[in-house]
């Protein structure tokens, strides 16, 4: 089956499956049953067969699944058997977290430039990655591959950017501004919207009290 056929509900487990099987091959687990699995993710076990037979399975009856093997074929999957080169739009607060995460690096995203509108920041270091001003935006991208571009900025100036990059054959979109980016059909877009996600944890915890 292919990939775009998968649903989005599958493709968002994907990366918690992969997080486990690499706790797992730090504990030295060799093969782990999908009902141990299950256990350990609070999936049940059918739910995990499912999920992993829209790739193919990768289990063998009585035997369970081979954590290094399926550690290594979700990574190709989840497409972390190659580099993404990224850069950061907006050298914030924000920004300069996601520069000094670490783990990018070891997953295969290079933060490969940062841009920034304030010129007091252009030249200054963030880690290891020198702060351009945006101007410089298109000159750089005619002499680098951009696969990813990460927006830290304003509602009021992502979308216009997001345009930008496009034009400069940028397809894929980590959002971090409170918009939804209007870009077109081939690209994809992975928008964080921060306070959602603490509105949902207002939600269950007004749940839980009200039970």
């Amino acid at each position: 089956m292919s990939d775009n056929k998968i649903s989005t509900a599958v493709i968002k487990r994907l990366p918690r499956y992969y997080r486990y099987l690499g706790e797992l091959i730090e504990m030295g687990v060799e093969r782990i049953s999908s009902n141990e699995l299950s256990e350990r993710m609070k999936v049940t076990a059918s739910q995990i067969r499912q999920d992993l037979n829209n790739f193919g399975g990768f289990g063998q009856q009585g035997y369970g699944y081979n954590v290094k093997y399926l550690y290594d074929e979700i990574a190709r999957i989840l497409g972390l058997d190659r580099t993404h080169k990224v850069v950061i739009i907006g050298a914030g607060n924000l920004g300069r977290a996601i520069a000094g995460y670490g783990n990018f690096a070891k997953r295969g995203f290079l933060i490969t430039a940062i841009f920034d509108i304030n010129p007091e920041l252009t030249g200054t270091d963030i880690g290891e990655t020198k702060v351009s001003h945006l101007s410089e935006l298109e000159e750089y991208a005619r002499h680098n591959h951009i696969d990813i571009a990460a927006l830290t900025i304003p509602k009021t100036q992502a979308v216009m950017v997001a345009d930008r990059l496009y034009k400069l054959g940028v397809k894929a979109f980590w959002n971090f501004a409170h918009t939804d980016l209007n870009v077109p059909q081939d690209c994809v877009v992975e928008s964080v919207h921060l306070s959602e996600s603490l509105m949902r944890i207002s939600y269950n915890l007004k749940s839980m009290e009200e039970d």
